[in-house]
């Protein structure tokens, strides 16, 4: 099997993400301030730009099939990141994070992300290289992730009981206020940490939880490691911008999680299929491509009933 994972591949896609990181924060978050739609908007064009831009360079090198992998894995983790933005936003409000710190918390984030996929693709990668049967576990366990986003009622992520919060709290010193944007300050000799610091191991926590369920579904669209690395940073590092661009369109999206879960069904099964059929690349592209963009259309096309009565008023 043809892969993109040349060593020029992974030497390219590392340019690529730091000079953009450097960009971003060196230069035009430099300072921190609050970030507006306007400019949220353009962030989010650059890294979906940046995306599909690295996508033409793997058709270009590895061919339509390759690339069909990339975008639909790139798509499928843009998808689910989507239901990160509540939780950062809930974060956000809980901690009453000032505006101003909030892309730092985000950025910095990003960070781990890099960390923690990379440990968790190269575990998933080993698995399913050594033990045939993980196929079946990883597709099962999709299944069953989508059987619970169709019966699962949508409740607000309660912050006081994160088990991960309340260890931090435990073990951990903080100051009760913010301390500009420091994580960690002296006072009186004695080292603490400051809400932005929890703040900021919630996200990581966060991220961490959505990247159980997303790794194994891109894993149902390709076996490349290089892809499903690189899909997975790209949709993680667009996430940033679209938290301050789409916070209250996303909850306009009431379609968007039931197809998400059709999402995941497809996928699991695909991989629970694969021994005995196989689903080609551009049928899976329609299928996911589909329920996604038409449960988007579909939620903006039909608005709430709340939505609706507030518009006659």
């Amino acid at each position: 099997m043809r892969t993109a994972a040349e060593p020029l591949g992974w030497v390219i896609f590392g340019v690529i993400v730091v000079a953009m990181l450097a960009l971003d924060l060196g230069v035009f978050h430099r300072r921190a301030h609050v970030v507006k739609v306007r400019e949220a908007a353009i962030w989010s064009m650059v890294w979906i730009s940046v995306a599909l831009l690295f996508n033409l360079g793997i058709y270009f090198h590895s061919g339509g099939d390759k690339a069909l992998e990339f975008f639909q894995a790139w798509l499928i983790e843009k998808a689910l990141s989507v239901d990160n933005l509540f939780v950062f936003l809930a974060a956000f409000t809980f901690f009453s994070v000032p505006a101003e710190l909030q892309h730092r918390v985000l950025f910095l984030g990003i960070f781990g992300a890099l960390i923690t996929r990379g440990l968790f693709i190269a575990i998933g990668a080993a698995l399913l290289a050594a033990f045939h049967w993980v196929t079946y576990f990883f597709g099962g366990f999709l299944v069953i992730t989508a059987i619970q986003l169709l019966v699962g009622a949508d409740k607000p992520d309660d912050l006081e009981k994160n088990p991960v919060l309340r260890l931090f709290r435990r073990f951990v010193r903080v100051t009760p206020d913010y301390e500009g944007s420091r994580f960690l300050v002296r006072q009186d000799g004695v080292l603490y940490a400051t809400p932005l610091l929890m703040v900021l191991v919630v996200v990581e926590a966060t991220d961490v939880v959505f990247a159980v369920d997303s790794i194994p579904a891109v894993f149902g669209v390709t076996r490349d490691v290089f892809i499903v690395y690189t899909s997975n940073i790209f949709a993680v590092l667009g996430l940033r911008a679209l938290t301050f661009l789409v916070a209250s369109l996303v909850r306009r999206l009431r379609f968007l999680k039931p197809a998400l879960a059709f999402v995941l069904a497809f996928v699991g099964g695909k991989m629970l299929v694969a021994d005995r059929y196989r689903i080609s690349d551009k049928v899976s592209l329609l299928v996911v491509g589909g329920l996604i963009f038409g449960a988007s259309l579909l939620s903006l096309a039909i608005p709430p009933p709340r939505d609706r009565a507030d518009d006659r008023g």
